[in-house]
């Protein structure tokens, strides 16, 4: 009820401050499971995709906006739970595989869940290579997969800017897909080329520049290192 409330509060606000241009909303089914996968230029990017989509859009957020104290953290924690953000650990390891099985669980109650398939943000511009867990999700649930392009978020918050910007963004809702055309969730080709046929829309759509390579931030510990070498065989 409060996610609901606060789309029919915020989104005719952000709609007329901002006069985002939405393309091809009608491309997003109204109704069942509908997997939306973003490439992902800035922190705003699940906020401007939450309040412009045609239906309530459930997201992932880092943990760290739920668990703060005082008044900043209350506001943090209600913001966040309103927009529809699910928290999660960061995706390294077994935490990939669990913020994977909690877009699963919003996508089996035939709901609409938001990811983005390169997995961290954009800091050239440059769209990169795309992760399997987007199409393991899509199979594993039997959902349609919505390509989408969003241009000029990174102008509306730079990296390292705390508010937004006043800026006008595009987002672009493509052609949906059929995931169950492309093989099974256990089929590590089937989910590839699932993945690579989404991440090609979604260029085509952004017009960015290919990278051709994963878009990794850099292990920060040895110990982090370890983790995601022992998580490389999972759907990520």
């Amino acid at each position: 009820m409060l996610t609901l409330l606060s789309r029919a509060l915020l989104a005719p606000a952000a709609r007329a401050l901002y006069r985002p241009r939405v393309i091809g909303r009608d491309n997003v089914p109204r109704t069942g499971r509908v997997l939306l996968a973003s490439n992902h230029l800035s922190f705003i990017d699940s906020v401007v995709l939450t309040l412009v989509a045609p239906r309530t859009v459930s997201f992932l957020a880092k943990s760290d906006y739920f668990t703060g104290e005082g008044v900043k953290g209350r506001l943090s924690r209600g913001f966040f739970t309103a927009i529809g953000a699910i928290p999660v650990e960061r995706a390294v390891g077994q935490a990939a595989q669990d913020a994977l099985d909690a877009g699963l669980a919003v996508l089996e109650r035939d709901e609409a869940f938001a990811i983005y398939p390169e997995g961290t943000r954009s800091r050239d511009g440059r769209i990169y290579k795309g992760k399997t867990g987007a199409a393991w999700l899509a199979m594993s649930s039997s959902s349609l997969i919505v390509p989408v392009a969003l241009t000029g978020t990174q102008e509306l918050q730079p990296v390292g800017s705390k508010l937004p910007r006043l800026h006008r963004v595009t987002v672009e809702f493509g052609r949906p897909i059929d995931a169950s055309e492309y093989g099974q969730a256990n089929s590590a080709r089937a989910r590839r080329r699932l993945t690579d046929v989404v991440m090609d829309d979604i260029q085509r759509m952004s017009g960015q520049e290919k990278a051709n390579a994963y878009n990794e931030v850099p292990a920060a510990t040895p110990l982090e290192k370890v983790k995601r070498a022992f998580g490389r065989n999972r759907p990520s």
